[in-house]
């Protein structure tokens, strides 16, 4: 069956840095917008940065300039670089495809919601001050 597995989460301190990874299997990610998105218990989902298949990227506010996002059709593969870490960046982070293909602009706003895509069971990532 289709799906996304993360890895890469960790512990770190602020200011650190960390690279997440999501290897897709059973479908082929290369014409599929692909995106990351965060959870922290009790609150909402923050979509943080989204690629389509042409290599166009957008980014949340909260996370530009510090988190980069990398697709590599080849491997199936998506990556997540994040630097300067911070407290405030602790969460469960997830890997997802969109259901339709949309600008990542807009992508954003999906990854927002649980509706209109699917996602992995994520990688915890936690900072420390």
């Amino acid at each position: 069956a289709p799906e996304l597995v993360e890895s890469g989460g960790g512990s770190v301190q602020a200011g650190g840095s960390l690279v997440l990874s999501c290897t897709a299997s059973d479908f082929s990610i290369e014409k599929k917008v692909m995106g990351w998105f965060r959870q922290v218990p009790l609150r909402g989902r923050e979509g943080l940065a989204a690629i389509d298949p042409e290599g166009t990227t957008a980014y949340a506010d909260s996370v530009a300039g510090r988190f980069t996002i990398s697709r590599d059709n080849d491997e199936n593969t998506l990556t997540l670089r994040m630097n300067d870490l911070k407290p405030e960046d602790t969460a469960m982070y997830s890997c997802a495809t969109l259901i339709r293909h949309i600008s990542p602009r807009q992508a954003l706003d999906v990854l927002s919601t649980p509706y209109e895509n699917y996602w992995g069971r994520g990688t915890q990532v936690t900072v420390s001050a």
